[in-house]
């Protein structure tokens, strides 16, 4: 089987995923910048950010084809 070739649900879902980080980043931030910044949700932002950046590391990872020994 080759996992070399994307298909288009695996594009759409990596996509989705970077556009969900990419938010998560911006929304973080401002939260930071707030001066009363709920620290808890702030943590728990970072957190779904990071484990979507794990999502985004495994799904790409995927896609390179194994390479023969």
């Amino acid at each position: 089987m080759d996992n070399a070739i994307p298909t288009p649900e695996v594009v759409s879902r990596l996509s989705a995923l970077r556009r969900e980080h990419r938010d998560l980043d911006v929304e973080i931030a401002e939260r930071v910048a707030e001066l009363q910044a709920d620290e808890l949700t702030v943590k728990r932002l970072k957190k779904r950010k990071l484990w979507l950046k794990d999502c985004i590391a495994r799904l790409e990872s995927a896609l390179i084809p194994d390479e023969p020994a």
